[in-house]
């Protein structure tokens, strides 16, 4: 029996609807040529494709209004300014396929960047600590050339894509938990503008798709296929974070996380990765290292060695506003970046910027409370 849809607008359809579960879709994705083309019955199907016998009849029953389905899709991922690519497309992401089941679909709004990319993943509830590593280590690596992806969530996740987006030039990739036009986190709508001008959002999930609390592991097995690697920054036992990180490692890839206090049941997440084999890092150059030998497409780290012997109290002949800025410094003092915006009557994202440059090349040392000196 021959139904009015093609293989694409099968996909589409079979993964937008709503009463096939996850596993199913993956799978029926993988046979679709088999079960869209026999009059076997669901029984039989249901045996030989390992799939419960509900979701074939539930799949057999989409195929007449595939087409149309398909349809309404696409058009509401183009009203949100979205296309959908398919794992067969030239555009799929190479990384995904490595997935042991690779999702079928995706919708992605904005430009996956060709280059590099590190997950950075946290908690939600981080604190001054976990949001200042995140920081630097998402501007860093996105000052090198390499994408920093995460999943969109308060906490860490924001202030990671937040600092890749405060570079000039970087890139970062959120991975969402829901469809693309859910409005989820409330009050992420600029953010995910920004990130869609400036890199992609992504998702798995059909376009109104509500958040729901399996969503996120789904989500966090792409987190962990688009990257070279994941840093968890601040965890909690059994958190998301780890479940991106387990995903990491089962593929082959780094997984990285930074120390924390041993009081702050935020720590036991990174120290368990640690005590298991993670790598621990604590400077964004230790991350880089670990990529330079297999990677291409990095941007130039000018200053990435350690800076000359210099005294403090002497000037220092940088080129251009880095020396203007690294001039700036008191010598034996230490100074906040806001001072420093004041006294050279520029913004202070320029002057972090020149900070977190001068900071790789060894000229200024940060330290807690975001104070630098020379």
């Amino acid at each position: 029996m021959l139904f009015p849809a093609s293989r694409r607008e099968l996909l589409i359809a079979l993964n937008a609807a709503p009463r096939i579960s996850r596993p199913a879709v993956y799978r029926l994705a993988q046979e679709l040529d088999l079960w869209c083309a026999t009059e076997e019955p669901p029984e039989l199907l249901a045996a030989r494709l390992g799939v419960p016998r509900t979701q074939i009849e539930r799949g057999l029953a989409l195929r007449a209004g595939a087409a149309a389905a398909a349809g309404r899709e696409v058009a509401e991922a183009e009203r949100l300014g979205a296309r959908i690519v398919l794992e067969g497309d030239d555009d799929y992401p190479a990384l995904l396929r490595q997935l042991p089941l690779p999702p079928p679909v995706l919708y992605v709004a904005g430009e996956l960047p060709a280059g590099p990319a590190v997950a950075i993943v946290g908690s939600r509830r981080s604190d001054p600590y976990g949001n200042e590593v995140a920081e630097l280590f998402a501007r860093a690596l996105a000052a090198a050339g390499v994408a920093v992806v995460s999943g969109f969530a308060r906490g860490i996740d924001a202030v990671a894509h937040r600092a890749a987006l405060a570079v000039e030039g970087g890139r970062t990739v959120a991975v969402l938990g829901c469809g693309l036009g859910v409005d989820y986190p409330v009050g992420h709508a600029q953010l995910s503008r920004e990130i869609a001008a400036r890199g992609a959002l992504v998702t798995e999930l059909p376009c109104g798709l509500a958040p729901r609390a399996w969503h996120f592991p789904v989500r966090n097995r792409i987190i962990a296929g688009l990257t070279a690697g994941t840093l968890v920054v601040q965890a909690a036992p059994r958190s998301g974070s780890l479940i991106t990180a387990r995903h990491a490692a089962d593929l082959g890839r780094e997984v990285w996380a930074v120390p924390g206090r041993i009081f702050d049941e935020r720590s036991l997440g990174p120290h368990s990765l640690l005590r298991d084999g993670a790598m621990l890092v604590q400077h964004p150059r230790d991350i880089l290292a670990a990529l330079q030998p297999g990677s291409s497409g990095f941007s130039a780290l000018p200053l990435f060695a350690d800076g000359p012997e210099v005294p403090a109290d002497q000037p220092v002949d940088l080129p251009g506003f880095l020396g203007e800025v690294l001039n700036a410094l008191p010598a034996g003092s230490f100074q906040v970046p806001e001072d420093l915006a004041i006294r050279l009557d520029v913004p202070v994202d320029r002057v972090l910027g020149a900070l977190l440059e001068l900071e790789l090349g060894g000229w200024v040392r940060r330290m807690p409370g975001s104070l630098y000196g020379r």
